[in-house]
């Protein structure tokens, strides 16, 4: 049964709902009043934009829309709000008369309240200076609280009309936005917006304030006190409270300080800006992806100021500008700091700083905490447990040591006390609601106001009194450390970073942490070394005090009732301890410029402990480093911050970085790395182009004081560096002017300045010692300290560092300088104005570079300093190469700018060499064991490109074991070195002044190892080996073969020998005009006017293996035709076909081998291409029975093409298909002028010069762009025309070959008949050393604008592809050739280009009837078997000029060894081919072309040999005997593959030549008789009709009966001569096929044959036979055996097919040791004959030991021994009845 209700109960439920129903009502009535007619505008808001309108509460959609008024829309992302505030919400400009830009009234918008006592009328005012805008927004009706801060004088006025103008020079603008109100701030510089309101509304009311800000950029830093973990803020939706407590430090929470202030980069140029919020209480910022900030506060108004700067430094310092700068600690407090709570008594303080001394690890500062206190009261001492404390701290004060204590405070246990609700719900995001947890009622009552206002401020007013009263006590700095900061707290206090874990995550944040505390203003900060709570580890603490060392506050300090962790506690000798020990003194070492950081940061504003963005915001890379900083702008502290031996990822920026423990420059700039440290090291780095004043240290900073300064000049790349030192007593409060000095240090090339901006009235007993500078080039000369005394300077030229000590120094106080002398030698200049060798001093400084007129005069005048211009950064080293990124530096004369921009291309003051292009990319690819690729390249902008295929894998087939080379890559300043593994010969150093990449200037110089080089064509010049006296040698295909110019191919590559033998090529390629400079150094300068740097290294060891494989990498040389080796005549000038046939009856009748007859352009009419003359009536007869009689037949063939004729149908077709180059950016032809004579020339004047005849006689040309598709097809329709004439068949050319001439190209106008449109392009503004450099590169060519087009269809300009015209030109008819003859046919071009030897063969252009063009002809084919082009020869006799008799003989004797051995001359000179002298002149002809007709069997081979392998045929003597230095000089005579050595007469009215032999068994070729030579030089006899040619012993050599052709000669008998060594075995090799089919090898439509002779057995082993059969049949008739030690030959067994029998027919010579054997009476067919023996009748018993041709220098001897072991033993079926090579292998084996 229920109970009744009392009266008191009824009464109370009565009131219960009468009170209910009443709240409803009035609830309805306040939300039917505040709806009014307000709708929320919800379109268009981005997610990023959402501003939270119910921050950290969870509503629903109703709550939300109806009680809120906001909008609502849920998104998969749950950080973004679901319900957020509408558009039109806020407030609204009221505008009136009393408005100005600086003051507006404004009106709150109609809408829902949302927390009540909303301030409906509000007052925005705005002050500005140059670099701070202000702004507040008050209550317009009623006062509110304001912070009071002492640093800040607003001027804004209280009254209602402002009393302020705006200055003129303000740096940014305001723009407002009536309804609903909002503005933007925006830079004036750039127009740039740095905040807009708009994105949210801004609230107002008594305990709510909101307000937004879309920012420029996400990159923002500051807000605290937090654990960030990272020091850019994460902008997702991040909500941060500001509200001091007591709080061990935890991610995500409020700390003990309070600064509402953060700095935003904008962008890479550095412009940053600032915003405080100036208001202390309660409050929270959200962060957004928008990117936004949202600032909400519980009270106060809203004082926001926005501080501009050009870097985030500018920014700090305009922030502290206002706030405050921080104090300037005591020198002391930079000392290390050791601390507890725990110490229990005074015994444990004793016993830390005993073991602490006696370690010897610098200890300054002793703390006590709270345990020293009678029951933990302020002010009190225990005098039980610290009994005679003042002792002890006596004792500390001693040894130069301080005593601090702590203080604190105040501390309550007050928490019974609450808010009203109301307020409670204002913020509910600190302290769980309860803004009192921990700390003082909010309405308790302090002078300034409510706790609840100005909670935040305590710590900073509680400073500010301390400091007071501590100045009160003495006129000394003291040291203050504040737990609670505030804005503006650093001018009074430190700070540590309160009661943090000894866990390695707290080791990591503490980093952010300081540096935020630095932009905070507060830079003496640093963490509880090792941690405060819990216990620390060994390996924690010593990671922990490496970089605590660094702290600006270098404490270690302990909570209670862990274990000891100060250093000494781990033991004496622990890894710890030294570790400690180590870095603090580095600490002390650089206290002088530590403290000169504070001074900064104390009069200026600077950090301390600096961000890297700070210093390298232009590199975004920095923005998000948190887990390293730097001291200042130059000490960069790399710290372990992770557990474990593992790497350490860090980012070098972009500057020079010396490694500050072994003072080397580091190899990586501007890149992420990953460094492993040792467990007792981390990274310290000093800056390039900062002085860091160092003194040596002590265990205290009283004593380290008194030691020496020194220096550490860390140099730039502008080998300058700056510094200061500030200097006071270290102690002393209010130092004025004459109470401290301060350094101003600068260095540069020529010395060290130590100015004094002040001095002061101190002891002078401090002196300078040690000064050590860091990167210095080259030991100086004349180094002179003025009134002062410097001992020897010690230079270490491997780390380029200096270290000079003064015997009797400067002291502290002195103005001093050092001076010196930088001489650079003559051997070590660098031409810095190549284009000007008489250049004045003053244009040569203008560019920068040094001047001074050497005693050589071709040493240069003005010459690069060693600054470089790019510096390096982003290294990579991987498995498959390396690679890095170069960045322009400023000039050498530019002063540094004032904010980095990125910049494409930049023009230069000083250089006049057009753009400098600002970032450039460097590739280092290891293609295989033996090569490698170096690229340097714009990684902005795609720059032309060299579009010739090589031969490189996409993936890399080398092995780190295998290769031969080591590659690294130098910083300061840029180079990439390369080393010869085995001998670490250096081959490629290009850390060398000049190395400059412009858009039409590029430069490169490197070292070479010795003064051996070859190659760099085509030029024509004197000697094989380059002249490397300060020479320069253009290269840009032209017309032409001046002396020591350029001329009709471009060859960038050379081949270099190395001191102990070993060789290697590098190919640059790059077909822009460019020069190379060789000088004494030795080295070489590359100078190029486009393009890129794209160079191939090629490691050989061998020279003939460096030729391998470059061809390798380029193409194999193509095979000619045997008919091709034949002799060939041609000349220009034939009048008719009828001269032609005489000549040809004439040579058969004197029976002087011929197979070849060139036809030049008088077979043309008029000289148009593809067209036969009427003078030449019989020609095509003549043709067809020359062919039927063996002959072949090679016409010439120029580029040009008439445009002036009406019915020229190649002309025609031509422009049909657009074949023609055509002027940019038009269908135009650009019309030349060449051979095709004008329609009405029916004869030329040839007595008129040339000039005339080109103005009377000569057609327009067009020229086709063979780069072109559509021109290869219309080139080969043309030449099928030429050869079928499908019209008139009986008119068609049966050509067997092409000759193309005049394809550089060669125009006789310059550029045009209407000249050329493009200055730069014609005359760029580097012209290099080329014949036409006075002229222009259009000079006899095109203009350089003119447009091709490339197969893939991109349009180039003929600037970057005029050395390829040749090269275009070649392939195309090589194919045609093959295509219209089926068969392999040859092509020879004047203008080549590396690669073209796959298709062509050269000859050596317009040479003249002089005797020096003999020697010159040897050089020229040597280089161009370097090349990659075997197929060379010049024209014999000379072309130009009348032949002289004697000297015609010399050189047909020297021309049958030609590869192309032809016999050319021009028109208007006298005959020179063998039958139009005398009879004589015919005899020598005659036994001289059938010697070598004879020997055609074996230059076949080397011709194959060179298709398949790449080697050279006519070869210079070092390749064969590279170890043999004589014979790197000889170039008078050349050898014939390896066996064949050619000694010629090269004088006239000579008899005998001296001719060197190297070590070798040799054979003279006509007696075979023999002498062993040590490496001699000897005199021979060569009469008129001799030529002296010797066969190699060891080598044997297959030869053929001579005929007039080799059509003829083929079928005759073959036979071989067996050159035994002096070990008695020779090998050799015959390759043979049909001679003309295409890719027999390729197809294995071949024969190949192996021969080995062994003492008395010639062995003959088939290697391939797919040609040789019944009816292609190759009959032996002689063998010849050189070299026998055998007095007689009693029987000679002959072994064919299955068969053995005895051969009779033989003649041994036992004076010459000769055996002829003669089996013409036989039916031997070489495949079947196996073996042919000798029978000695007294045979030898004894061996001579063989004598090693191998140098003493092992690294030498590896090379060699290991590459004949590879090339004999790997292919052992040379050798495999050979004893002494059997023996040789397998000795070898187990080493190789």
């Amino acid at each position: 049964m229920a109970r009744k209700l009392s009266v008191l109960e009824v009464l109370l439920t009565i009131f219960f709902v009468i009170v209910l129903c009443v709240a409803v009502f009035l609830l309805l009535l306040v939300l039917e009043e505040e709806k009014g007619d307000f709708t929320p505008v919800c379109t268009d808001i981005s997610d990023s934009d959402k501003i939270d309108c119910a921050p950290g509460r969870q509503v629903t959609q109703e709550i939300c829309t109806l009680r809120f008024q906001c909008c609502w829309k849920p998104v998969a992302n749950a950080k973004v709000p679901k319900c957020f505030f509408p558009k039109n919400t806020g407030y609204e400009v009221t505008r009136n008369s009393e408005n100005t830009d600086q003051r507006m009234l404004l009106r709150r918008l109609p809408s829902r309240s949302r927390y009540g006592n909303d301030i409906e009328d509000a007052l925005f005012r705005v002050e500005k200076t140059s670099n701070r805008f202000h702004f507040k927004i008050i209550d317009a009706n009623n006062k509110q609280y304001e912070v009071q801060h002492e640093s800040i004088k607003s001027s804004l006025p209280e009254s209602t009309q402002p009393q302020m103008t705006e200055k003129p020079d303000v740096n940014c603008s305001l723009e407002v936005i009536d309804k609903p109100f909002s503005f933007k701030i925006r830079r004036t510089s750039n127009s740039k917006v740095l905040l807009d309101t708009s994105i949210g509304p801004l609230l107002f009311a008594q305990q709510y304030l909101q307000l937004s800000f879309r920012l420029p950029s996400a990159n923002v830093y500051g807000l605290g006190e937090h654990v960030h973990q990272q020091y850019r803020h994460d902008m997702n939706w991040r909500t941060w409270p500001i509200f001091t407590q007591d709080h061990s430090p935890r991610q995500g929470i409020n700390l003990y300080g309070a600064h509402p202030f953060f700095l935003c980069l904008e962008d890479s140029s550095g412009a940053s800006f600032g915003v405080l919020f100036m208001n202390s209480n309660a409050m929270e910022v959200t962060l957004q992806p928008a990117p936004a900030i949202t600032y909400r506060a519980i009270g106060g108004i809203l004082d926001f100021y926005v501080f501009l700067g050009n870097t985030p430094e500018e920014v700090i310092r305009e922030y502290l500008e206002l706030v405050g700068k921080p104090f300037l600690p005591p020198y002391w407090s930079l000392g290390f700091q050791l601390s507890r709570r725990g110490y229990a008594n005074i015994q444990g303080l004793k016993d830390v700083v005993t073991r602490t001394r006696a370690a010897e690890i610098p200890h300054d500062v002793q703390y006590s905490d709270i345990d020293y206190m009678d029951g933990y009261k302020d002010f009190t001492l225990n005098n039980q447990s610290f009994f005679n404390l003042p002792g002890f701290v006596e004792d500390l004060h001693s040894n130069g040591q301080k005593y601090v204590v702590v203080l604190v405070g105040f501390k309550t246990s007050l928490s019974s006390l609450a808010f009203p609700t109301e307020r409670k719900e204002r913020y509910k995001r600190v302290l769980d609601n309860q803004l009192f947890k921990k700390t003082l009622c909010m309405d308790t009552e302090f002078t300034a106001g409510l706790h609840y206002d100005v909670h935040n401020v305590y710590g900073h007013c509680m400073s500010k009194a301390t400091v007071s009263a501590m100045e009160e006590i003495s006129n000394q700095r003291k040291l203050l450390l504040s737990r609670s900061t505030f804005v503006g707290s650093g001018k009074f206090a430190g700070h540590w970073l309160g009661d943090n874990m000894a866990t390695w995550e707290d080791l990591k944040w503490s980093i952010p942490s300081i540096l935020e505390f630095n932009l905070f203003g507060i830079p003496l900060v640093g963490a509880n070394i090792c941690g405060y709570e819990k216990d620390t580890t060994e390996e924690l603490c010593r990671r922990w005090m490496q970089v605590g060392a660094f702290y600006p506050l270098s404490r270690n300090h302990n909570g209670p009732n862990n274990k000891d962790q100060d250093p000494a506690s781990f033991g004496e000798n622990s890894l710890l301890v030294n570790s400690s020990r180590h870095y603090l003194n580095i600490r002390y070492t650089l206290l002088p410029y530590l403290y000169t950081l504070f001074y900064r940061a104390h009069t200026r504003g600077d950090t301390v402990a600096r961000p890297l963005v700070h210093e390298f915001y232009q590199d975004p890379a920095t923005w998000d480093v948190y887990e390293q900083f730097l001291w200042g702008p130059a000490l960069l502290i790399i710290p372990v911050l992770h557990e474990g031996e593992k790497p350490v990822k860090a980012y070098i920026p972009d500057a020079i970085w010396y490694d500050f423990e072994t003072m080397e420059t580091v190899p990586w700039r501007k890149q992420q790395v990953q460094i492993t440290f040792p467990p007792d090291k981390i990274g310290l780095f000093l800056r390039g182009g900062y002085i860091f004043p160092i003194q040596y240290p002590n265990t205290t900073t009283e004593a380290s004081r008194k030691n020496p300064l020194g220096l550490i000049i860390a140099l730039d790349h502008r080998r300058q560096a700056k510094g200061e030192l500030y200097w006071d007593d270290g102690v002393s409060n209010g130092s004025r002017i004459n109470d401290s000095l301060l350094y101003e240090f600068s260095a540069d090339l020529n010395g060290l300045q130590a100015n004094l901006v002040w001095n002061y009235t101190g002891p002078k007993n401090v002196t300078f010692t040690d000064i050590i500078i860091l990167g210095m080039d080259k030991k100086p000369e004349n180094v002179t300290a003025y009134a002062y005394t410097i001992s020897e300077p010690l230079f270490n030229g491997s780390v380029k560092v200096l270290h000079m000590r003064f015997v009797q120094g400067p002291a502290l106080g002195d103005n001093f300088s050092i001076s010196w002398v930088l001489n650079v030698h003559d051997e070590e200049k660098f031409n810095c104005y190549p284009e000007d060798p008489h250049v004045s001093k003053e244009k040569c400084e203008q560019r920068g570079c040094l001047w001074q007129l050497p005693q050589n005069p071709k040493v240069p005048t003005c010459y690069h300093s060693t600054i470089p211009s790019y510096t390096a950064s982003n290294f990579q080293n991987l498995p498959t190469g390396m690679s890095l990124n170069l960045t322009l530096l400023p000039d050498a004369l530019d002063p540094p700018p004032a904010r980095a921009t990125r910049r494409q291309t930049r023009a230069s003051a000083t250089n006049g060499l057009s753009d400098k292009i600002a970032n450039l990319s460097v590739k280092v690819t290891y293609h295989t064991n033996t090569l490698l690729q170096l690229k340097i390249y714009d990684s902005d902008r795609t720059r032309y490109e060299v579009p010739i295929p090589l031969n490189t894998s996409s993936s890399t087939i080398s092995s780190p074991e295998n290769r031969l080379y080591d590659v690294s890559i130098q910083t300061n300043p840029f180079g990439i070195q390369i080393r010869r593994r085995s001998s670490q010969t250096v081959i490629w150093d290009s850390q060398l002044p000049g190395f400059t990449f412009n858009d039409m200037f590029l430069s490169i110089s490197t070292r070479l190892p010795s003064q051996y080089i070859y190659g760099f064509g085509e030029t024509n010049h004197e000697t094989f080996r380059r002249n490397m006296n300060w020479h320069t040698w253009g290269m840009f295909a032209r017309d032409g073969a001046a002396e020591d110019s350029n001329s009709y191919g471009v060859h960038p590559y050379y081949l270099a020998l190395e001191e102990c033998g070993s060789a290697h090529g590098v190919l640059l390629l790059n077909s822009n005009a460019m020069d190379v400079t060789l000088q004494p150094t030795p080295a070489l300068t590359y100078r190029t006017t486009g393009g890129i740097f794209d160079f191939y290294v090629i490691l050989g060891p061998t020279p003939e293996q460096v030729t391998q494989q470059y061809t390798e990498l380029i193409g194999r040389p193509a095979m000619v035709p045997y008919w091709a080796l034949g002799f060939q005549l041609g000349r220009d000038g034939y009048q008719d076909d009828k001269e032609i046939s005489d000549l040809y009856e004439a040579m058969v009748a004197a029976g002087i081998p011929y197979d070849v007859q060139h036809l030049g352009r008088d077979y043309m009419e008029r000289k148009l291409d593809f067209t036969l003359s009427t003078k030449f009536p019989g020609l095509l007869r003549l043709i067809k029975k020359m062919k039927n009689d063996g002959m072949r037949f090679i016409p010439v063939l120029d580029p040009a093409i008439s445009g002036n004729e009406t019915d020229y149908l190649p002309f025609i077709r031509g422009q049909e298909d657009k074949v023609f180059i055509q002027w940019p950016g038009s269908n135009d032809t650009v019309w030349g002028k060449a051979w095709p004579d004008l329609p009405n020339v029916i004869n030329v004047n040839d007595s008129l010069d040339h000039e005339t005849q080109v103005k009377l006689y000569r057609a327009h040309v067009a020229f086709p762009d063979f780069l072109c598709n559509n021109t290869v097809s219309w080139w080969k329709k043309e030449i099928r025309e030429l050869y079928t004439n499908t019209g008139q068949p009986e008119k068609s050319l049966k050509f067997d070959g092409l000759w193309l001439d005049m394809n550089e190209p060669s125009n006789y106008v310059d550029g045009s008949v209407s000249g050329c449109r493009n200055l730069a392009l014609n005359s760029p503004p580097y012209l290099p050393a080329l014949e036409s450099r006075d002229r222009g590169l259009s000079n006899k060519t095109l203009c350089m604008e003119s447009q091709q087009v490339l197969a893939d269809g991109s349009v180039v300009r003929h600037y970057d592809v005029h050395s390829l015209y040749g090269w275009s030109q070649t392939r195309p008819t090589y194919e045609a050739v093959q295509e219209v003859t089926k068969q392999r046919g040859v092509v020879i071009t004047r203008s080549t280009f590396p690669s073209s030897g796959r298709w062509g063969g050269h000859w050596l252009g317009k040479n003249t009837a002089r005797w020096d063009q003999l020697k010159k002809s040897i050089v020229g084919m040597m280089e161009f078997s370097l090349f990659g082009i075997p197929y060379t020869g010049a024209d014999i006799c000379g072309f130009s000029g009348d032949a002289e008799y004697e000297m015609c003989v010399r050189w047909v004797q020297l021309g049958a060894f030609y590869p192309l051995s032809r016999n050319h001359n021009s028109k208007g000179t006298r005959r020179q081919d063998p039958v139009s002298w005398n009879t004589t002149f015919e005899d020598i002809s005659r036994s001289v072309l059938e010697i070598r007709y004879t020997l055609l069997p074996y230059l076949y081979t080397l011709m194959h040999l060179a298709h398949t392998e790449g080697s050279t045929v006519v070869r210079p003597l070092l390749h064969e005997f590279p170890q043999d230095n004589k014979t790197w000089d000889i170039d008078r005579q050349f050898m014939l593959g390896p066996a064949l050595l050619i000694s010629p007469v090269l004088e006239n009215g000579t008899s005998q030549i001296d001719a060197y032999f190297p070590k070798a068994r040799w054979y003279d070729y006509g007696t075979g008789s023999s002498q062993e030579s040590t490496g001699e030089e000897k005199t021979l006899s060569a009469s008129l009709d001799h030529i002296n040619l010797h066969v190699r012993g060891g080598y044997i050599l297959p030869w053929q009966e001579p005929a007039n052709n080799t059509y003829t000669s083929r079928q005759k008998f073959m036979g071989l001569t067996v050159a035994l060594d002096s070990n008695e075995t020779a090998h050799g090799q015959l390759f043979w096929d049909d001679g003309q089919s295409i890719n027999t090898f390729e197809k294995g439509t071949y024969f190949l044959v192996n021969f080995k002779a062994t003492k008395n057995v010639l062995h003959i082993q088939t290697r391939h036979n797919r040609y040789l059969n019944d009816t292609n049949q190759l009959k032996v008739g002689y063998i010849k055996i050189w070299g026998l030690k055998s007095n007689y030959v009693r029987d000679v067994k002959v072994t064919h097919g299955d068969e053995q029998f005895t051969e009779t027919n033989f003649t041994s010579d036992s004076h010459n040791q000769t055996l002829t054997i003669q089996l013409t009476n036989q039916t031997i067919y070489l495949e079947k004959l196996t073996n042919i023996t000798w029978i000695n009748d007294d045979p030898v018993v004894t061996t001579p030991p063989a004598t090693s041709t191998f140098p003493p220098n092992s690294y030498c001897y590896s090379y060699y021994s290991s590459y004949y072991y590879y090339y004999y033993c790997k292919h052992a079926f040379f050798w495999p009845d050979n004893y002494y090579y059997s023996y040789y292998c397998y000795s070898q084996h187990n080493s190789f």
